[in-house]
């Protein structure tokens, strides 16, 4: 399969997991069923300057975030606050939280990789 960047979905979310300002997701393969059932999203994500993704817990799921450009505030479970920068990966187990901040005057661009936690 080859999809073309035209051919890829994108969808804005305001206030996201009850965060602040807006998240614009750029859908690299689109659901479980382009996952092989093994995950829920593979996206491309921006958060806009000033915006960020509410502390929210995974329960069943694991993330993975490699950020590409920008300066993010990650804010684990434990309430530490680290800054992250262009080549830096998180990981977010099931049942941790954490929140997401975009930090200075450009946007926050990574991609995220969530997938079901063998149970």
């Amino acid at each position: 399969m080859i999809r073309r960047q035209k051919e890829q979905q994108i969808v804005t979310a305001e206030n996201p997991k009850n965060g602040a300002g807006m998240l614009t997701i750029r859908k690299i393969l689109n659901g479980p069923e382009e996952l092989d059932e093994k995950g829920r999203a593979f996206n491309h994500c921006f958060l806009a300057p000033g915006s960020g993704l509410g502390y929210h817990r995974h329960e069943g799921t694991t993330e993975t975030m490699y950020i590409l450009r920008g300066q993010g505030r990650y804010t684990d479970e434990n309430g530490v606050e680290t800054i992250l920068s262009p080549g830096d990966t998180t990981f977010t187990d099931s049942g941790q939280s954490y929140s997401l901040f975009c930090e200075g005057e450009e946007p926050l661009e990574f991609i995220a990789l969530v997938l079901f936690k063998n149970q």
